[in-house]
C-alpha cells in the first residue's frame, strides 16, 4: 500500500477586510457558522488575521479576499492574500 502524503496542504479562508492602513499588509475579518452545543442555535464567530499584500493600497475596506496559511512572516502574520473575489 502506498501512503498518500499531503505536503504542503495550506488552509485556506475567505474574509472581508476591515483595515488596509499599514504597509503590504491588511486585515481580514473571517466569520464562520455553528450551532450552540447546547441549545442548536447557529451562532456566528469572527476572527481577524494579518494577511500579506504586496498592495494592500489596491485592495479597498470591504473588499472580499481569499487567504492561505503560510510561514511567519512577522510577529502576528501567517497569512497572504492570494485573490481579490469579487
Amino acid at each position: 500500500m502506498e501512503q498518500e502524503v499531503k505536503k504542503n496542504a495550506r488552509k485556506v479562508r475567505e474574509g472581508i477586510v476591515v483595515s488596509n492602513k499599514m504597509q503590504k499588509t491588511v486585515t481580514v475579518k473571517v466569520e464562520r457558522t455553528l450551532r450552540h452545543p447546547h441549545f442548536g442555535k447557529v451562532i456566528t464567530r469572527a476572527k481577524k488575521y494579518y494577511a500579506h499584500a504586496e498592495n494592500s493600497k489596491e485592495i479597498p475596506e470591504g473588499q472580499k479576499v481569499r487567504i492561505v496559511e503560510t510561514r511567519p512572516l512577522s510577529k502576528l502574520k501567517r497569512w497572504r492574500v492570494v485573490e481579490v473575489l469579487a
